[in-house]
């Protein structure tokens, strides 16, 4: 990881404060807290493992009321001679039916935290129901949120979009995204006008060794994503009657959109469709996924693709990066890019505000799509700002950002190995994590890797350079999400 160079920023412009904690502490009897019908809690002396029973006296002595599960939380990870971490540095409760601000330190495989659960018997005492769950599965499993922070000790945690997110019910990833499989893969040459990461190959055709290729790296790639991570992934085919060699890369001619996003302002549950630039693009806007889109109880279907008459073009979340929890949306104007359109799906969606700007690569060409140069995740933000020649946009770009998120800058070296193409998705256990091809992951330098694990569970990555080196996207452009 020695590409590029790392500039990490961290503004979270919030007010002090916090939320009310239900908790009981006392250095004799432990520490505890009850959330979700649920009382987590730290024993006074460390166990060396899970007991059989518990006795009423010890719950009640950690402030816990007899009655209910129990949840004993363990540093099985930690020497002999380490001190337990309190309980207060691990999670603290947001209130209400929010759920918990959970330390993204356990996160890290050495730092995790083990539960074993007891359930009360009849004789007031507390028998041994499970052992040994790590601490985000356990809370995921009884339905209680968590929303992953740095520090859950810090004063403008409620500032925090993960904490926005978790205490109003938005979501900025997904557990389920549509990928189409490139089982008709080519150079497309409509598409390489204005695309400078691709490099020229064959077309598709019968017999192609260059799609086989390719669908070997998307089988690694969906195998990370759905077998190691849990991603439910609604996949698609297409044949060369299509005529459609970038089909891979859905998220550029639909989106999804739940009531409540961007601060309150999406109204409805809506699905986008949008005006592409090449036909055989325009092409991919296929009646049999459009109709299984529709299946999924979308009450509002917003269509810009008749803009496509009129050569104006909006591609997408390829285009639209967007802060789905503050309501910002960010566009880099270009070619397939419409500024006019920019605003009218700001207005239409209900979003807060728009940011846009112009970018260009290392080759002086202008960047094709947004989710070339920048990422936004719940916690954080990836941006090439040395793409953005204004000053004035740069800051701004810049500015914005740092209000909501953590933000690492990357160079335009490692924008051009596709470190700013990441999507956060949702694991199986309702989690963020950050998925990016392997090229991208080996060009991030160690502190923006460790500035990105502060935000989500882990980072999958897979091989699939030849799709990247001929499509000219990486894995953020063969995911669209579904909401």
């Amino acid at each position: 990881m020695q590409r590029g160079q790392s500039i990490i920023s961290s503004l979270y412009n919030g007010f002090a404060g916090g939320f009310a904690t239900s908790r009981a502490f006392s250095a004799a009897s432990g520490e505890s807290l009850t959330v979700g019908g649920v009382s987590l809690l730290r024993l006074p002396e460390r166990a060396w493992g899970a007991s059989a029973t518990l006795s009423a006296a010890t719950i009640s002595a950690a402030g816990v009321k007899t009655g209910g599960r129990i949840a004993v939380l363990r540093d099985a990870f930690n020497s002999f001679d380490e001190p337990t971490r309190p309980l207060s540095q691990v999670v603290t409760p947001l209130g209400g039916s929010a759920g918990l601000a959970v330390s993204s330190d356990v996160c890290t495989p050495h730092s995790r935290v083990i539960v074993d659960e007891y359930e009360a018997e009849a004789s007031g005492n507390y028998k041994l129901k499970s052992m040994g769950t790590d601490l985000l599965p356990f809370l995921h499993r009884n339905k209680i949120g968590a929303a992953l922070v740095p520090d859950v000790k810090s004063a403008s945690l409620s500032s925090l979009t993960a904490v926005i997110g978790a205490t109003k019910s938005i979501r900025q990833s997904s557990n389920e995204v549509l990928m189409v499989a490139p089982t008709s893969f080519g150079y497309n040459e409509q598409a390489a006008q204005d695309n400078s990461f691709m490099h020229v190959a064959a077309k598709p055709g019968e017999g192609s060794e260059l799609t086989r290729k390719v669908l070997r790296e998307f089988a690694g790639l969906h195998h990370q994503l759905t077998q190691v991570h849990g991603v439910n992934v609604n996949l698609f085919e297409h044949s060369l009657q299509h005529g459609t060699p970038d089909a891979c890369f859905p998220n550029n001619w639909f989106s999804t959109h739940p009531a409540g996003e961007a601060a309150g302002g999406v109204k409805e549950s809506t699905l986008v469709l949008y005006p592409m630039k090449c036909p055989n693009r325009a092409a991919e806007r296929r009646a049999d996924i459009i109709e299984v889109l529709k299946h999924k109880g979308y009450t509002a279907v917003y269509d810009q693709s008749p803009e496509e008459a009129n050569q104006k073009y909006f591609e997408g979340t390829g285009v639209l990066v967007i802060d789905r929890i503050n309501g910002v949306v960010y566009v880099d104007i270009s070619e397939r890019a419409d500024a006019s359109l920019a605003e009218q799906w700001t207005e239409r969606m209900g979003y807060k505000k728009l940011v846009t700007f112009r970018s260009t690569d290392l080759r002086k060409k202008g960047v094709y799509h947004t989710n070339v140069m920048m990422a936004i995740g719940t916690g954080v933000a990836i941006v090439c700002a040395e793409s953005v020649a204004d000053p004035k946009e740069r800051q701004n770009l810049i500015s914005s950002l740092s209000q909501t998120h953590e933000v690492v800058q990357i160079s335009l070296d490692q924008m051009d190995h596709l470190c700013g193409n990441a999507l956060e998705v949702e694991n199986g256990n309702g989690l963020p994590v950050m998925a990016m091809s392997t090229q991208a992951y080996n060009a991030f330098t160690d502190d923006q890797i460790k500035a990105i694990r502060r935000h989500v569970v882990d980072i999958a990555h897979a091989p699939i350079d030849t799709l990247e080196k001929v499509g000219g996207g990486g894995v953020r452009c063969t995911m669209a999400e579904i909401f």
